[in-house]
């Protein structure tokens, strides 16, 4: 996963993710609303001036994280769900 990541990332200049809410789904389950932000590398182009709003699903176990979904469109997690933005 790690190396997955690390090649998204390495296509961008100033990489950053901001977290803007936490839902706790249950027990076992909570999302995380996100903005992301970054330069393109080779185009230059503004990922913040293009859909950056995404979700991140987190499964825990004992206090550790056990699975990982990571959604790039915000509008979906929360229709997955059933859930509103805001």
């Amino acid at each position: 996963m790690a190396e997955g990541m690390r090649e998204v990332v390495s296509a961008w200049e100033g990489w950053r993710v901001q977290a803007e809410q936490y839902r706790e789904l249950d027990r076992e389950r909570v999302l995380v609303l996100h903005r992301a932000s970054a330069l393109g590398k080779a185009s230059g182009v503004d990922l913040g001036r293009m859909h950056s709003r995404g979700a991140t699903l987190f499964h825990l176990c004992d206090g550790k994280v056990t699975q990982l979904v990571i959604y790039w469109n915000r509008d979906r997690a929360l229709a997955d769900f059933g859930l509103q933005d805001g």
